[in-house]
């Protein structure tokens, strides 16, 4: 972990202070949305970076798992959304992700995002949390693994239903303006959370939101975000967009 920490460093060299990233707050924030490796109803779901005037976004749709990071623009970016799902990265790559806590980028861990890189404990440590696909793989036995599929509403995930969405950090960036809403999406059972988090918004004893710092960057994790009715819902994309300008210290 070490020798990814100072590659990503020498990728960098002197530069990278965030503040300067926000000294223009006129200018619009740059987006980088990455996808793949999951399915999702695309048109809605990049209507919600359409309406959005504070940003310019550009898309990263990967074919074969994370080449996203191989993007020689990647760092130009103030914020890049992950609303990926793949199983590998490669040590170069992993060198470039971990090079945006260096530069400052913000990064946006939403939904299935969470069930990214499994084999990767750095992933899960930075995102905050995780969706166990194979408890085997834990090294706490105490953590049940997560399977949507296999037994739907049972412990994995429970699609399509009401969600009450409680705000609990009434006064952060993120949630600043929300009050309490009910949401139709699909909800995750038994995410591996980090001890580290600071929780934004919560239905009965899950987190669904979640904020953090790592290295110079600010990191927005968030269960939510399945389909159409989320995308189309005012209160999530309130709290999509504030999520954005606090990750780009705006």
């Amino acid at each position: 972990m070490r020798n990814l920490l100072l590659s990503a460093l020498v990728i960098m060299g002197a530069s990278g202070d965030p503040a300067t990233r926000a000294a223009d707050s006129a200018a619009p924030i740059k987006v980088l949305v990455v996808t793949g490796g999951h399915g999702f109803r695309a048109e809605p779901f990049f209507q919600m970076f359409e309406d959005n005037p504070d940003i310019t976004y550009a898309t990263a749709a990967q074919d074969k798992a994370a080449e996203a990071y191989d993007r020689e623009d990647l760092l130009s970016h103030d914020v890049v959304v992950l609303y990926d799902s793949p199983s590998t990265i490669t040590e170069a790559e992993k060198v470039r992700f971990l090079s945006l806590f260096v530069k400052g980028v913000g990064v946006i861990v939403l939904h299935h995002a969470l069930l990214s890189y499994q084999d990767w404990p750095e992933y899960e440590r930075i995102a905050g949390g995780k969706y166990v696909l194979d408890p085997a793989k834990e090294s706490d036995p105490t953590i049940r693994g997560s399977n949507c599929w296999n037994d739907p509403g049972k412990s994995g995930c429970k699609p399509d239903v009401t969600i009450p969405v409680r705000i609990v950090a009434r006064d952060h960036p993120v949630t600043a303006g929300l009050s309490d809403f009910t949401l139709t999406d699909e909800l995750y059972l038994d995410v591996h959370m980090r001890p580290d988090v600071v929780p934004l918004a919560a239905t009965g004893d899950e987190v669904l939101v979640w904020a953090r710092e790592q290295g110079r960057s600010r990191v927005v994790g968030t269960m939510l975000g399945h389909g159409p009715p989320a995308y189309g819902d005012p209160s999530f994309r309130k709290l999509l967009a504030q999520s954005i300008r606090w990750a780009a210290r705006r």
